[in-house]
């Protein structure tokens, strides 16, 4: 038997499984396609996450363009991160080229242009479906992991959220918990410091400083009602294909914080609300996050805990996790280990830095007997990868590197006209496009500053009416006294010896 030979057995016999799976592409040896011997993913393995890495340029947004269109004409629905904005053309079908076919051709199998079911998000003021929480769902303990607040900072934040729940004040928006902040810190000091513990001016002030910041990489806008209900990302078509909801990102690039802000609530409210499914055929719902390097960029040491905290226990809910971005170092070790499927583009070698950092990523590849896995990481073309997944068992399926399928769908993006059509007929954008501002904790707030500060005014109006009233009986008793005084006084002299001698002297003159 030759070595094409074997090794067209070898990658089969690791790509058989009993399930459903999807076909991403077809081995190569020695930089030649070996027809029919497919790389696949089982289903049953997409809950256990994947990364997909590549220098610019190499293919991984057409990789991520493939595995979504894949899952959704399997019924899975599909959330993209778009923050280059070029996987929306998802929703028309490609026009074809000569290339294609030569390329699906050496990978046996058949291509067709197709389009696919596709929703509009937006985290900005982008047209599409609005996406927000309220400070409320994400707790004091989220909440305050987001803005990196010190454990003292914490137990204000746990305070101030303790208190809006037993005074019925709820927290939407960001200039809700500003409100209750200045709130404690001023008009109701005396109240908070009684029953729940006295905060610290320095504190207060840097909670505030922070919450600023935020705002400032638009999470106003985030942060209020209607709250996105993530059942709306599991929804299937008539035909039971599944919806590809793409996020578009382009105008928050410089916004890591908004970003990583809107992934931790997402994934936290899809733990808590969707229910515990264990290992099953196929996940309901799978992930795919572009750029995912900005989510870890500036993230605490805590929030790194919280996100691999999620990453572990979100599997158990049936959601698959897909990092994309250039170099598997930008994802945390802790969050790198559990990555079921791994697709590597190549890597290019033009520092001593980059040459350990290939070395590293080698490391994190099962050994073949057919590569060396280093060097085959440099010399990947565009629309290539090393590829390793897991079989139904768990096991690693043999390391493959592949010439991957093309995109069934546009390889570009929608135009202006496009996507408006895509959001007048999405029955989303109209659910959410209402901005909801009932009285929350700032206007509850406000109205009892208001009272407190009326009712001080009329007792202050009170008290100095009653000063002026007696002041006035104060005056006029004075007269009364100072009257009653002085007849005193002339009676006194009047009725003095002294007088009365002098007076009978006088007298006593004139009688003689």
């Amino acid at each position: 038997m030759d070595k094409k030979q074997e090794f067209f057995d070898f990658i089969n016999a690791g790509n058989t499984f009993k399930g459903d799976f999807i076909t991403i592409g077809a081995a190569m040896l020695e930089g030649e396609t070996i027809t029919d011997a497919h790389v696949k993913v089982p289903l049953q393995t997409l809950n256990r996450h994947g990364l997909i890495a590549g220098a610019t340029g190499t293919g991984k947004t057409k990789t991520l363009q493939v595995l979504a269109e894949n899952l959704s004409d399997k019924g899975i629905p599909v959330l993209l991160m778009d923050m280059k904005g070029d996987l929306s053309g998802i929703a028309k079908a490609s026009p074809g080229h000569p290339k294609i076919d030569e390329r699906h051709q050496k990978i046996g199998l058949p291509f067709e242009a197709k389009d696919f079911p596709v929703e509009i998000l937006t985290l900005s003021e982008q047209n599409g479906v609005r996406l927000r929480a309220t400070v409320s769902e994400f707790g004091p303990v989220l909440f305050s992991r987001i803005i990196d607040a010190t454990a003292a900072q914490s137990g204000i934040i746990s305070i101030l959220f303790k208190y809006s729940d037993d005074k019925k004040l709820p927290l939407l928006d960001l200039k809700d918990f500003k409100k209750i902040l200045q709130y404690a810190t001023k008009e109701g000091k005396v109240e908070v410091e009684e029953n729940y513990g006295r905060i610290g001016p320095s504190s207060a002030g840097s909670i505030l400083r922070k919450i600023v910041e935020l705002e400032q990489q638009g999470a106003d806008i985030f942060f209020g009602e209607k709250s996105f209900e993530t059942n709306d990302l599991t929804r299937v078509t008539e035909e039971g294909r599944g919806v590809i909801n793409i996020v578009r990102l382009t105008d928050i690039q410089d916004k890591p914080g908004l970003f990583s802000t809107f992934m931790l609530s997402l994934l936290a409210e899809i733990y808590s609300t969707f229910p515990e499914q264990g290992d099953s055929d196929r996940p309901e719902l799978v992930i795919f996050i572009d750029e995912a390097h900005l989510i870890f960029k500036e993230a605490s040491k805590a929030l790194h805990n919280q996100i691999e905290s999620i990453v572990k226990l979100i599997r158990s809910k049936g959601v698959g996790l897909y990092f994309v971005t250039q170099n598997p170092t930008d994802v945390p070790e802790g969050v790198l280990s559990q990555l079921g499927l791994k697709v590597q583009h190549a890597l290019r070698a033009f520092t001593a830095k980059d040459r350990k950092a290939i070395k590293l990523t080698a490391e994190n590849y099962p050994d073949s007997p057919y590569y060396d896995t280093k060097t085959v990481l440099t010399s990947l073309g565009i629309g290539e990868a090393l590829v390793s997944a897991l079989d139904e068992k768990g096991r690693p399926t043999p390391l493959a590197a592949t010439m991957l399928r093309a995109p069934m769908s546009r390889m570009d993006i929608l135009t202006q006209k496009e996507l408006d059509t895509i959001n007048k007929n999405s029955e989303l954008v109209e659910k959410y496009s209402e901005v909801v501002d009932r009285d929350s904790a700032y206007e509850l707030l406000n109205k009892k500053i208001e009272k407190a500060n009326e009712t001080e005014a009329k007792e202050k109006a009170k008290a100095e009416r009653k000063k002026t009233s007696s002041s006035s009986r104060s005056k006029k008793s004075s007269s009364k006294t100072t009257q009653s005084a002085t007849t005193k006084a002339l009676v006194k002299v009047l009725t003095s010896a002294t007088v009365i001698r002098g007076v009978f002297g006088i007298l006593g003159k004139m009688l003689k």
